[in-house]
């Protein structure tokens, strides 16, 4: 065995362990693992170790989620600072740099989970002795996870690193790939994991064809690929394997509900209540160093958004200072049966077909925006729209997804994919600058990969 195979193969070890380690723990993921420590503690050589490996990559997947929650909404204007942490005062008072330690932790997981999913591509092929029905499922989930992480990485950061290997000396030094290079990857996966996903999984934990369904209708919201977005969602939504619970309230009090299509689920092992940077209970509740905006509260309880007013709660004893007493519901502890992080469910996806359909001139009648979001308000108990034009039916749109999707993370990345950040975001804060359309580019990563030097977002 030469050098260059035998680092390879450590490295693959490494990984394995290293992101199992750092999912499963209840600790802050601020400082992951250096890529190039090495073990043997773990391998993927026979049919036995593929459900470790499994396990491993959704378990990488998780912490990314709800870095997402925050990205999504902090950077945005649906939440406020009420804490001392220096990482979510620059997201509050936006004014956020490249040292953010929710920056670095975020793009930490991604890279976490590509490798991993990278060294089960490399590595799963060659193990002989797997059931197909093993290894397609598991090569699917990693073309999915990965090309997922992608998606979320470039909608965050913009361009980044292509990582596609597990070469420790090649990865050291990756400049940041194009957009569409990145677009091209993310296509590339998804469609390698359509006839390798199950149709119906175990549970919403794990992918199905229906989640990779999902992630194409976003990809194709995001792209402004109307026709296709519509398609996807309806794949979904048609597939009669999902419906809406009638009560918007157990959406927010109960995990893996009739809906969800892909969630993170955790146990009392593994959950991140505990971490300062993707414990959401204990950002959102316990240290309540993250509260829901007033504007957010007043949207939340209006008319419109009907029975979705239950993803906040008030408790009068926490009115002190700035403190306006709300907190976000959706997150519980640990031993609640509230704590998973929904990735997609069934209501996004009438909101992606609504959206779709309206710019694509359907807005009212059989079969169009109208029809969508008024199966949501009926659900939530809010008044039915009428005839509205193309205009006011995006603008509906738009509220619609703050009253659905609420402290799910969507708020942020909508602003900027449909041009309206410029105009929503400098009345909320005075701060805001174009800039921030994009996080940065982490420091760490500017001082430890040559490629990127000179390489920083415009702005930072």
């Amino acid at each position: 065995m030469n050098q260059a195979t035998h680092i390879t193969i450590k490295l693959n070890r490494f990984i394995v362990v290293v992101i199992i380690a750092t999912a499963l723990s209840c600790n802050s993921i601020l400082e992951p693992e250096p890529i190039d420590l090495l073990t043997d503690e773990v391998v993927l050589n026979e049919p036995k170790d593929v459900p470790i490996v499994e396990i491993g990559m959704y378990s990488a997947f998780r912490p990314i989620i709800p870095s997402v929650v925050i990205a999504g909404d902090f950077t945005a204007d649906m939440l406020l600072h009420n804490g001392t942490f220096s990482q979510y005062r620059e997201l509050g008072t936006k004014q956020i740099t490249s040292a953010n330690a929710s920056v670095t932790a975020l793009w930490g997981s991604i890279y976490n989970l590509i490798y991993l999913t990278n060294f089960v591509i490399e590595r799963l092929p060659e193990v002989a002795g797997v059931r197909s029905v093993d290894r397609n499922r598991v090569m699917g989930a990693a073309h999915f996870l990965r090309g997922y992480a992608y998606f979320i990485a470039l909608q965050t950061y913009g361009g980044v690193p292509l990582v596609t290997a597990t070469s420790i000396e090649a990865n050291r030094n990756v400049p940041r790939a194009s957009e569409t290079e990145i677009l091209q990857l993310i296509e590339a996966d998804f469609t390698a994991a359509q006839d390798k996903l199950p149709d119906v999984p175990v549970n919403a934990g794990f992918a199905g064809k229906q989640a990779l369904h999902a992630a194409w209708a976003k990809f194709h919201l995001y792209q402004g690929n109307w026709a296709q977005a519509a398609a996807f969602a309806t794949e979904v939504i048609n597939s009669g394997l999902y419906e809406l619970e009638s009560n918007f309230a157990t959406l927010v009090n109960t995990d893996f509900t009739r809906e969800a299509i892909f969630e993170m689920g955790y146990t009392l092992n593994d959950d991140p209540g505990t971490s300062s940077t993707i414990g959401l209970n204990n950002l959102f509740v316990g240290r309540r160093e993250i509260i829901p905006s007033n504007q957010t509260v007043l949207a939340l309880a209006s008319t419109e958004s009907g029975d979705r007013f239950a993803s906040i709660k008030f408790n009068a004893n926490n009115l002190k200072g700035n403190d306006n007493g709300w907190s976000v519901a959706k997150y519980g502890t640990a031993d609640e049966n509230n704590n998973n992080v929904i990735v997609f469910r069934l209501a996004e996806m009438h909101l992606i077909r609504a959206e779709a359909r309206a710019r694509l001139g359907s807005v009212s009648g059989a079969n169009s925006a109208t029809t969508d979001i008024n199966i949501l308000r009926a659900r939530a108990k809010a008044p039915a729209i009428g005839t509205v034009t193309q205009s006011q039916m995006l603008a509906l749109i738009e509220n619609e997804r703050v009253y659905e999707l609420a402290y799910e993370g969507h708020r942020w990345y909508d602003l900027v994919r449909t041009g309206r950040a410029a105009t929503v975001m400098p009345p909320f804060n005075s701060n805001w600058r174009a800039a921030y359309e994009r996080w940065p580019i982490p420091q760490r990563e500017l001082q430890t990969n040559p490629a990127l030097v000179g390489n920083q977002n415009p702005g930072y």
